[in-house]
């Protein structure tokens, strides 16, 4: 019971971190940009492939107005992420995602590290009362859920739509802890 209490008490001190880690409301600066595109509206689909620490390709070009399917693969043994935005939301997204790894939500191989383990037997550890299946910090959920993102497990494959609704300086990137910074980051041009 001494056992179970202590992973309760470390699992909870971690939840504490990221509650004042990361942001109270969804981040949306994407918004600026663009928005979560409409798949009837897609005019083509990119594939994207992920190794690790790398893209494949490196460089996308789009229009303003544009709505694209991204089709992404990671053919790599580590997980990844595809997330359009500016280097600013970047580094804001890298602390998030280091409080999303500190808490245990998610791993170096699953983006749902959580989802087989049995809180509910836990003191004070039952996420599901609380209205969330994954961690919960003042009230909000941390989760991995904007449109202009998507986090792939090794040997997987997701979708995602994005609508660019206004060309700005804008990069593709992996912001799990480390990836970025050892190179997995990409350019996203606007064509006239």
């Amino acid at each position: 019971m001494r056992l179970a209490t202590s992973i309760a008490a470390a699992a909870l001190a971690a939840v504490a971190v990221a509650a004042q880690t990361l942001p109270a409301a969804a981040d949306s600066a994407y918004q600026a940009f663009g928005d979560r595109g409409r798949a009837q509206e897609v005019k083509r689909t990119v594939d994207i492939v992920m190794r690790d620490n790398s893209y494949q390709p490196q460089r996308l070009q789009v229009r303003a107005g544009e709505t694209v399917r991204f089709r992404v693969r990671n053919a790599g043994e580590l997980l990844h992420e595809f997330n359009i935005g500016t280097a600013v939301m970047h580094q804001q997204h890298q602390r998030e995602m280091q409080a999303m790894f500190d808490s245990g939500m998610m791993s170096a191989t699953s983006k749902d590290a959580m989802a087989g383990m049995d809180h509910s037997k836990m003191p004070g550890m039952n996420h599901g009362a609380m209205g969330h299946g994954g961690m919960n910090h003042g009230g909000a959920p941390m989760s991995h859920d904007d449109p202009n993102a998507v986090l792939v497990n090794p040997g997987q494959t997701e979708e995602m739509v994005f609508q660019f609704t206004k060309a700005t300086e804008l990069e593709f990137a992996c912001n799990v802890p480390g990836h970025y910074e050892s190179g997995m980051v990409g350019n996203v041009v606007f064509q006239r």
